[in-house]
């Protein structure tokens, strides 16, 4: 006889949802801690973006791989998602004003009966994420402070280079992947060459990641029906060209360092799973 089914688990992490000291909507936070003790000063840590679609996969890798470091160049570290209390991979709304960088805009609901979607409230979240998440991280789980890494895809992405500019010694580690430079007329843009022309310094390096398909159609998106509309698509977000163009910039801050990595054969969707190896080894890399 078969055994009943059960729900599946996300090996060694906890969840629970963590609303703003103010009052407002809760964050569901994913937390991921590595076995055994924690090294002396603490363990590193990397905070993450749209946890509800990567949490499972981000411990895995680190399950996984941190166990042999010799063999993956990956050794142990905490991890911290951040999502949103929903059973999809995303909350579109939340996500939409979380994100992406002041001023912003409103827009069209996504569905003919949803609420009104808002961008620009990214200096609220980073907010929460410096004045209540960590805090709060840190009372759960010993971590170094001075190993702190912040990983985001699209959306989170552009997220990581607003952070960077608005608070440059937050992290130590910044990891964009196929950031939407291109959003509400490239605001991130003039962000950052305001930044570089004030000497501005940052901490740590960064890492860019981008797909090949993102600025190109992939052979499976040939003779779509859709093929024109998503042309059109790639010619205004121009992501690979932005994403490569942002990396150089960041190369020129002071103390400071930029890595642009081209994943062969991804589109913007498939490159956020294959992306989350490099940006964890870039965040728990084992010292050569």
């Amino acid at each position: 006889m078969n055994a009943s089914p059960s729900a599946a688990f996300i090996p060694d992490t906890v969840t629970f949802d963590l609303a703003p000291a103010g009052g407002g909507e809760p964050w569901r936070i994913f937390l991921y801690r590595p076995p055994g003790e924690p090294p002396q000063g603490g363990w590193p840590v990397m905070y993450y973006l749209d946890a509800n679609a990567m949490a499972a996969t981000v411990a895995d890798i680190m399950r996984v791989q941190a166990a042999w470091p010799l063999g993956t160049g990956i050794e142990w570290g905490v991890m911290v998602g951040i999502g949103y209390p929903v059973d999809g991979a995303y909350d579109g709304v939340r996500r939409s004003w979380d994100l992406a960088p002041p001023p912003g805009q409103s827009y069209p609901p996504f569905t003919p009966d949803g609420p009104e979607v808002r961008t620009g409230g990214a200096d609220h979240f980073l907010a929460f994420i410096e004045e209540e998440l960590k805090p709060e991280i840190a009372r759960r789980v010993p971590v170094d402070p001075a190993r702190q890494a912040i990983l985001g895809h699209s959306f989170g992405g552009l997220f990581v280079l607003h952070t960077l500019f608005r608070k440059p010694r937050a992290f130590s580690r910044w990891i964009s992947v196929s950031p939407a430079v291109w959003w509400e007329g490239a605001g991130i843009v003039t962000a950052a060459e305001a930044f570089l022309a004030e000497g501005g310094e940052a901490s740590g390096r960064a890492l860019l990641i981008v797909g090949e398909y993102e600025q190109a159609l992939a052979p499976f998106q040939i003779g779509a029906e859709d093929e024109a509309k998503r042309l059109a698509a790639f010619e205004d977000s121009r992501i690979v060209d932005n994403t490569r163009l942002m990396a150089e910039r960041l190369a020129g801050a002071k103390g400071f360092g930029a890595d642009y990595v081209l994943l062969p054969g991804e589109t913007h969707m498939s490159v956020l799973p294959a992306s989350l190896n490099l940006g964890i080894r870039f965040a728990f890399g084992r010292a050569g």
